[in-house]
């Protein structure tokens, strides 16, 4: 078995954590001071400096998860921060930036919401920075799932045309800056006219008004339909968004914002001729550590927008950051840094 490396400062035996003992609301969020979590062969503990707040956790604080979810529960399906300790043979080194993400994080095993956390090593990425924490807390989940559903889930290529259906959520508003930086040319959408402006702010080419027409927008601009769509909007959608793509361009199912998951009497001829279909879920290894760095080396140099919403300092602030995100009321990603 691998003999692990710690850092020179041993971690304490108890930490302060988010732990949502029992569905509910926002009073569901209790801190508490646990255990500080045993780490496996094969996995790493990091000390975590900052997380993105997500849908997710909103689902497992109400208790609207799947069964994979049980209680009590520390969420946070991503975090970033340094490695604590880690198996000789990892690679990784303590006290090294590394960000972490999704693999049943914050739902099956206990996630970032807290002052440690333990993770599969293969879903532990390393990098370099000098950007802040508040900055590269945003980052992890958001960028995953916008870069792998581009590459894994469209294998979008420079000079194509990109549409991104739910444009200004923070997945949407990731996409389009990675896909002005592959090249492709991009249309986004937004159900509010008013926030075309934040699109375009974040490279948007063609920022579009979502509404029963919107097919329509697309042929006017692109009549022989665009190259691939990203459809973040749902089911309740899918059929209109089929129609604004070419012939052998691809749609790529990736989130529900509008909530509806599933289909009623699908058929698959409602897929237009030669158009195809796809889906993307995501995990760590779809956003490779060079991948990463270029990502973070083009935030450095201005190239590449974060849509940070707001910053909250400390645990303290948790059901402040859930509560803002279910309103709804301030685009992009927010993000809890826990201050030394």
């Amino acid at each position: 078995m691998s003999q692990p490396t710690a850092g020179a400062d041993a971690a304490p035996a108890a930490m302060r954590a988010v732990v949502v003992t029992r569905p509910g609301g926002l009073d569901a969020l209790e801190i508490k001071d646990v255990p500080v979590p045993v780490r496996k062969p094969g996995w790493v503990r990091i000390r975590v400096k900052a997380f993105g707040v997500n849908e997710s956790e909103v689902t497992t604080r109400k208790g609207e998860s799947d069964a994979e979810v049980s209680y009590p529960r520390i969420p946070g399906i991503e975090g970033v921060g340094l490695v604590d300790e880690a198996d000789e043979d990892s690679g990784l080194r303590p006290g090294q930036q590394v960000a972490t993400m999704m693999g049943g994080m914050g739902r099956s095993y206990g996630g970032a919401y807290a002052q440690y956390v333990t993770v599969p090593a293969a879903q532990v990425i390393p990098f370099e920075t000098g950007l802040p924490w508040e900055v590269v807390g945003a980052l992890p989940e958001m960028f995953q799932t916008a870069y792998g559903s581009l590459t894994t889930g469209l294998d979008l290529k420079a000079g194509q045309t990109l549409l991104i259906r739910g444009g200004t959520s923070t997945v949407g508003l990731s996409a389009a800056t990675i896909a002005k930086d592959l090249g492709a040319t991009v249309l986004s959408t937004t159900r509010n006219p008013e926030r075309a402006g934040e699109l375009r702010a974040a490279g948007v080419d063609h920022p579009l008004v979502d509404n029963e027409t919107l097919a329509d927008q697309v042929r006017d601009l692109m009549p022989d339909g665009v190259d691939a769509v990203l459809e973040l909007v749902g089911c309740s959608v899918l059929a209109d968004t089929l129609r604004t793509v070419r012939r052998h361009g691809t749609v790529c199912f990736t989130g529900a914002l509008a909530g509806q998951w599933t289909i009623p009497d699908f058929s698959p001829f409602m897929i237009p001729g030669g158009v195809r279909l796809t889906s993307y879920a995501g995990e760590a290894a779809d956003l490779p550590a060079d991948v990463l760095a270029h990502q973070l080396q083009a935030i450095a140099e201005g190239r590449l927008n974060v849509p940070v919403a707001k910053i909250y300092h400390g645990l303290e602030q948790i059901r402040d950051a859930q509560a803002d995100l279910e309103s709804g009321t301030t685009p992009g990603k927010h993000v809890v840094v826990l201050d030394d």
